[in-house]
């Protein structure tokens, strides 16, 4: 029985995704690209705009985080085909469209940073007319844009651009529940498929906190304090072009309705009975989990003094849900509370305010000097929305703000 147990962890730890599950529902193909480029750690595909033959007004886009190479179906699915159709009226404009893929999603950003460069360059050596560029990502891909067109100008070398912007990118950090960090660890000698992502080199570089063992104090990752000195050495921003950037969430201070200390998920067997996990809460050493099963435990897992992160305003994750369907799919006995939880708070999306203080993830973000930011100009959602998903808002405010 225990190693019948044993196996449905084994099954579960393998499903489970950071950002989707492992096994999503299959797409639609993306249209047939008129071009694509083979690039350092990954490719673009590229799209000529209605009635050009080449490429012309470029807009360069790059992927977000996941585990292995960038899936352009889903990719393209996500952008035309949900909400509102953004592709499709880039395209409309005579816009080409360059969408860059990475070989490893959750490769180190300065690795993927490097296909943003080539992808740019490659841009600019292909482009029939002398048109700036709009260039920038979704999520992550906003991050390792900006460290592209800013390590590009601290090199002298012109990247053409006029417009940047990122899509609820984590400019001060993303957050996943410190207990779910710990269940990655805690599943890993079954699988480390989820732990892989949790503590993929990209995964540390943008998550705020991150444990390195169960039970062991969250701080900051080395991976991510190099990397953010790295980008400060090359000027923490570009600063030639015109920095935009959206966020999936809301801007007045109003979380997602999550509760701190309530709990959002639990099991009760057969195979991690006594398993919980709690909304984050504030506390010197707030419970936020309790590890428990066929796997071993209990373990108690804290957290020291953090705000209430879970239900901030920002864009959503189903970081709960995830876990929770799967595990129901191996026949577990679940209790799914809270399905999503914040993943970018809003703050960090526009590059306002550390996470650290709870005042300052919660504060009305309008009502804060225009000195405080470090873009140019930002469109908060009217709702916390999910993460980096291309709404009717979104998407008109972009493309109203393309280059000339």
């Amino acid at each position: 029985m225990a190693d019948s147990r044993t196996d449905k962890a084994k099954q579960a730890a393998g499903a489970i995704g950071l950002v989707t599950p492992q096994t999503g529902a299959a797409v639609p193909p993306a249209p047939v690209r008129d071009e694509e480029w083979q690039l350092p750690h990954g490719s673009a595909r590229v799209y000529y705009g209605a009635g050009a033959k080449g490429v012309v007004r470029p807009v360069v886009l790059a992927d977000g985080f996941n585990l292995g190479p960038s899936d352009f179906d889903q990719l393209w699915d996500g952008l035309d085909r949900g909400q509102f159709p953004f592709i499709s009226g880039l395209l409309a404009q005579g816009r080409t469209l360059v969408l860059v893929g990475f070989t490893e999603r959750s490769d180190s950003i300065l690795t993927n940073a490097e296909t943003v460069s080539a992808a740019i360059l490659r841009t600019i050596a292909e482009q029939q007319g002398d048109a700036r560029l709009m260039v920038g990502g979704f999520s992550m891909g906003g991050i390792a844009a900006r460290y592209a067109l800013a390590k590009l100008e601290y090199q002298r070398i012109d990247h053409h651009t006029s417009v940047y912007v990122s899509f609820d990118s984590p400019h001060r950090g993303a957050w996943v529940p410190i207990g779910l960090q710990a269940f990655a660890r805690y599943l890993a000698d079954t699988d480390d498929t989820y732990l892989r992502q949790i503590s993929s080199p990209a995964a540390q570089q943008m998550l705020w906190r991150h444990p390195e063992d169960i039970g062991a104090a969250p701080e900051q990752s080395p991976l991510r304090t190099q990397f953010l000195q790295q980008l400060r050495q090359v000027g923490g921003w570009p600063r030639i072009p015109r920095l935009l950037g959206v966020a999936s969430g809301r801007g007045d201070g109003v979380g997602n309705g999550v509760r701190a200390g309530a709990k959002a998920l639990s099991c009760a067997g057969p195979v991690l009975d006594g398993t919980y996990f709690l909304a984050q809460q504030q506390g010197e050493k707030a419970e936020v989990a309790v590890l428990n099963g066929v796997l071993g435990g209990p373990h108690t897992i804290t957290t020291p003094g953090f705000p209430e992160l879970d239900g901030a305003p920002g864009g959503t994750l189903e970081s709960f849900g995830i876990v929770g369907e799967v595990l129901s799919g191996i026949g577990e006995s679940v209790d799914l509370t809270h399905r999503a939880v914040c993943f970018v708070p809003s703050v960090s999306a526009v590059a306002v305010r550390d996470l650290d203080q709870q005042d300052d993830l919660y504060v009305t973000i309008d009502d804060l000097s225009p000195d405080e930011f470090e873009l140019d100009e930002y469109l908060l959602s009217s709702d916390n929305t999910p993460h980096a998903a291309m709404t009717p808002a979104i998407g008109e405010w972009v493309l109203d703000r393309l280059p000339d």
